[in-house]
């Protein structure tokens, strides 16, 4: 492949693996065995990470002669400290759960797929539970305050909050507990409309 080709490919699994990170909602891994190479790209990339006891982690690219490309080593230094990163990067060692756990790069470590997916289902349906534009916001600032300066995210929560008219969802949540019952919020709009460049009526 011609180095002009490559570079091309490389920016396409890039931006591929990026999705994750920039969905509105929060996405979730539930990794059981190996996680090698993209598969780590793509559980750095995720929200909350949850793995079984016999899963591993590798940063596989330095075994077969490369430096990884495609975001592991830009987002697994914001997870784990820069120490045991620059080990697992350089060694290409296997990072076994309870390193993992106790280094950050999971939340919780389970004994059979079963569990953890019962885990996983019961995080996703109580995320599910909250107000979209209250989960999209946090998730947004979130990312952003992870990049710039505290002052700069304040603004920029400030402005997403506003501009996005969070005021419905906060009405939906404060009569649900006063009426002790679950809220109901509005969906969100679909993202395709916004690309397709429709404007919402």
């Amino acid at each position: 492949m011609r180095s002009e080709s490559a570079y091309r490919v490389t920016l396409d699994l890039q931006h591929t693996i990026s999705c994750l990170e920039k969905a509105r909602m929060p996405v979730i891994s539930a990794i059981q065995g190996a996680c090698i190479g993209g598969g780590v790209d793509m559980a750095t990339a995720t929200d909350l990470r949850y793995c079984t006891k016999d899963a591993f982690f590798c940063i596989q690219e330095i075994n077969i002669g490369m430096a990884a490309d495609v975001g592991t080593l830009q987002r697994i230094p914001r997870l784990v400290p820069e120490g045991i990163v620059r080990e697992l990067a350089y060694t290409g060692r296997r990072f076994l759960p309870e390193e993992a756990l106790k280094h950050g790069l999971v939340n919780q470590i389970f004994d059979t797929k079963e569990e953890m997916m019962a885990e996983v289902m019961s995080v996703a349906k109580e995320i599910a539970s909250k107000g979209p534009l209250a989960i999209a916001g946090t998730k947004e600032s979130l990312n952003y305050g992870r990049d710039h300066t505290t002052e700069e995210a304040l603004n920029h929560i400030a402005l997403w909050n506003n501009a996005m008219g969070i005021g419905d969802e906060m009405s939906a949540a404060f009569k649900a507990k006063a009426e002790k019952k679950g809220p109901e919020f509005e969906d969100m709009l679909p993202r395709r409309k916004y690309l397709d460049g429709e404007i919402p009526s």
